[in-house]
């Protein structure tokens, strides 16, 4: 049987992956929900976090990596780098007994298992982002954004401090999970 966060993770890949796939020539430099991104920062922000994966998951520290993935990685075929980075991160992860082991971060080590669940609700979250700024559908698989969901809401309060969202957003009680999910950082579905 599948290990339920690869699963997850796997589907957040697919489906930021779909959007980058959409992106027309003309759009790269579109604005997006995240303040001061283009199309392009937000792909290559998704880039780079999908190449700290394996050196990560291989023991290395952020202070070895150093300044490995500063800077553009897009290069000429933004579509080509995300899918070579997003499959180098995907077999990271499904590395026999990766997840059961802990990775060093630059907030601290925590399991890799906690790790996988952070990406994939960062996937699920920028796939809305990306939608949003393409003008493409915008449902993201209701699975995906649940775990996101219940990843991110033990955090609620300290999400704003990081600098990284902004406030949450009201909104009604009955809110679907993708709904809750972006508001909770700080996006107006």
């Amino acid at each position: 049987m599948e290990d339920r966060d690869l699963e997850l993770h796997a589907v957040g890949m697919d489906e930021f992956g779909l959007r980058v796939g959409m992106v027309r020539e003309d759009q790269w430099d579109a604005p997006t929900p995240c303040e001061d991104w283009t199309v392009r920062d937000l792909v290559n922000h998704l880039v780079v976090e999908q190449l700290w994966v394996p050196p990560l998951l291989g023991g290395a520290t952020v202070d070895e990596v150093g300044g490995r993935f500063d800077g553009d990685h897009l290069g000429d075929d933004p579509v080509d780098a995300w899918n070579r980075a997003a499959a180098d991160a995907q077999a990271a992860f499904a590395a026999p007994g990766v997840l059961e082991r802990e990775v060093r971060l630059s907030y601290g080590t925590v399991p890799c298992r906690t790790y996988c669940r952070e990406m994939t609700a960062d996937l699920a979250v920028h796939a809305w982002d990306l939608a949003r700024a393409l003008g493409v559908d915008e449902r993201v698989d209701p699975r995906l954004m649940a775990a996101a969901y219940d990843h991110l809401a033990p955090m609620a309060g300290e999400l704003t401090g990081t600098g990284l969202f902004a406030a949450p957003v009201p909104v009604p009680d009955d809110a679907d999970a993708q709904t809750r999910t972006l508001a909770l950082t700080g996006r107006r579905p």
